[in-house]
């Protein structure tokens, strides 16, 4: 049996999709929106955090829950697809801001997730993806100097993939990815937009070459409203 919570998410969402909500229109109160679905409030505000959670509404303090304009773009799961691929598919033009690149030593948790030594060095690259005038994606990229030997700010602005795949001849192969998601932190809310959410989902990519060499560590820090998380499955018959 289907939680009420997740009725009554699903019936909103069918609302807005439908165009019956219109973005910008205020939802109704807690109070009403409980007496309409005869539920209690508690049910009622988790089915408001999951439209929040699903960019479908954000919450506004002293205002109550306004519908959002939906732009999600369909970001590809299971794909290894870098930002220009994706921004070139869906027809857009982003902007690509450097935030940092640097060539340093490891720290810890770099080196774990690596695999490398305090001998090592590693590119760091902070870009910041800004869509339809918005700062929506930071890429935190960290690329072992053994496989890339250099990089530049025009490299990074433009793709580090074509980079690899066509000047340095490296054969990217497949990622292991991890999905979470967690509060902003104080350098998300200073570079991004955040309008006011208070989560973000984290994409955390090892990328590996057809040697099987770990060669790069991604975290990819999304704006949960812009971006719907999609994969392809298909059931093995056995």
């Amino acid at each position: 049996m289907t939680n009420k919570y997740l009725t009554i998410h699903n019936d909103i969402v069918q609302q807005i999709e439908a165009g019956q909500i219109a973005p910008n229109t205020l939802l109704p109160s807690e109070h009403e929106l409980k007496d309409r679905y005869n539920t209690s409030r508690e049910t009622i505000r988790k089915a408001l955090n999951l439209l929040s959670q699903n960019g479908y509404i954000q919450k506004v303090r002293g205002k109550g829950s306004i519908v959002i304009k939906s732009t999600k773009v369909d970001f590809p799961v299971s794909g290894l697809v870098s930002f220009k691929e994706l921004a070139d598919k869906m027809g857009q033009r982003p902007v690509t801001i450097v935030h940092e690149l640097s060539l340093m030593k490891p720290d810890p948790f770099i080196m774990k997730q690596l695999n490398l030594t305090s001998k090592d060095h590693v590119w760091q690259v902070f870009r910041v993806r800004e869509m339809g005038g918005e700062k929506v994606i930071l890429d935190k990229d960290y690329l072992n100097k053994k496989f890339v030997p250099a990089l530049t700010r025009e490299i990074c602005e433009h793709s580090i993939y074509d980079y690899l795949e066509n000047d340095l001849q490296l054969s990217i192969s497949f990622a292991k990815k991890e999905i979470i998601v967690e509060e902003p932190t104080e350098e998300d809310r200073k570079l991004l937009d955040l309008d006011g959410h208070h989560n973000i989902v984290i994409i955390k990519n090892y990328v590996y070459l057809d040697d099987a060499s770990l060669f790069q560590y991604t975290e990819s820090r999304h704006r949960p409203d812009k971006f719907r998380f999609v994969d392809f499955a298909r059931r093995n018959h056995i």
